[in-house]
């Protein structure tokens, strides 16, 4: 996922970012407002590490939510088709 659609859809995802990074306050969540750059600054101060590394933690992650919303649509309509079929069968 994009940058531009992390902070297009920030109420979404930052609960997902909450789980990766638990260190940082509500208050650090609603000042990121799904901008990158403030999500490295705020890594950075927080767990004490170089800005290089905040940068490959915030890519990594931005990098998993694009696959999660890749697969989220296979797996949706795998879901379908089995609840579908389970209608289906008789009991």
């Amino acid at each position: 996922m994009n940058w531009d659609r992390i902070e297009g859809n920030w109420k979404q995802v930052k609960g997902k970012a909450r789980e990766q990074w638990g260190k940082l306050t509500d208050s650090d969540w609603d000042q990121i407002g799904g901008k990158k750059d403030q999500l490295v600054g705020r890594i950075q101060e927080r767990y004490g590490i170089s800005k290089d590394e905040a940068q490959k933690q915030a890519d990594a992650w931005a990098q998993a939510q694009s696959d999660v919303a890749q697969h989220e649509p296979a797996q949706a309509a795998s879901a379908r088709q089995r609840n579908r079929k389970a209608l289906a069968e008789p009991n």
